[in-house]
């Protein structure tokens, strides 16, 4: 999987030095310079030393400028072939179809984005705990909270003991009588959701293995858990509303739970006929 270092810079943008920012912010809005200059040329025209394109290129996890500049040009050209990489921000001026059109086209690309940040080792090993695990506690705040209810509902299909709260108070209570038997996941895109926090030191305290999924930046509960799972957003102006972190959420939890099922899937195919809830049913209850 191609690593796109577009959305690494602006997912990282934060955590970076205010020397990388300024490259950061430059490639961001122009990132052809990349592919039309060397590195000394791309250096002076930013104003900066070769040195320092080359650590920004490695706090991105690349071994040095040519496997960066590779990954621009791969990414540049990707964008270029759906040919809809300039559609802008929604603005007051946008009818309903331009609106569906760009809210449709953020989504996707923070669903390709998010696979371009899967990490296979990690599901495996989280997948692993899954299997073995006494029960799946679930923590989440705001939007992150029905993707914890979703994952819920998932795993109770296959009979799978999980435990969500609506309220940090719960949750908070569910962290503290967790142990190691259990496994935690934790829903939160910034990571520094202050509740969340709260409830992965104290699963730490508890000794239970925690996976976090979170936006791919460094953050305080990335610090707290055992395992990590990033995912990327297009929020854009209306990022409040959390529409595109929360789709790409609920796309890692398919991952996981379509992984989960899959190491026994006959079994779980018996399970999933069992409670399977047909229209007959329903017209005997209103009856």
């Amino acid at each position: 999987m191609k690593r796109n270092p577009m959305v690494r810079m602006r997912e990282m943008y934060d955590s970076l030095s205010s020397s990388e920012k300024h490259i950061a912010k430059c490639l961001l809005e122009e990132p052809t310079l990349v592919t039309r200059y060397s590195i000394r040329e791309l250096a002076g025209r930013l104003h900066v030393s070769p040195a320092t394109i080359v650590r920004l290129g490695k706090s991105l996890g690349f071994d040095g400028y040519k496997e960066f500049k590779q990954a621009v040009v791969y990414s540049l050209a990707s964008y270029e072939d759906n040919g809809r990489e300039h559609l802008s921000d929604i603005s007051r001026q946008d009818s309903i179809r331009e609106i569906a059109e760009k809210v449709t086209y953020k989504n996707i690309q923070s669903l390709e984005e998010t696979l371009s940040f899967l990490n296979a080792e990690v599901i495996e090993k989280c997948v692993q705990h899954l299997i073995t695990c006494r029960q799946v506690l679930l923590f989440g705040m705001g939007a992150s909270l029905c993707v914890a209810k979703d994952a819920s509902l998932k795993f109770l299909r296959v009979n799978k003991t999980c435990f969500v709260m609506d309220d940090w108070h719960s949750q908070y209570l569910l962290a503290q009588n967790a142990t190691a038997d259990d496994f935690a996941v934790i829903f939160s895109y910034s990571g520094e959701t202050g509740e969340m926090i709260k409830c992965a030191q104290q699963l730490k305290l508890s000794g239970t293995p925690v996976l976090a999924v979170t936006r791919y930046a460094e953050s305080t509960l990335a610090g707290q858990v055992d395992y990590i799972l990033y995912t990327s957003a297009r929020e854009a102006l209306f990022r409040r509303g959390a529409s595109s972190s929360r789709i790409s959420q609920l796309n890692v939890v398919d991952i996981l739970y379509t992984a989960y099922v899959n190491t026994d899937y006959e079994a779980f195919l018996g399970r999933f006929n069992k409670t399977y809830i047909d229209k007959s049913c329903k017209r005997e209850e209103k009856e």
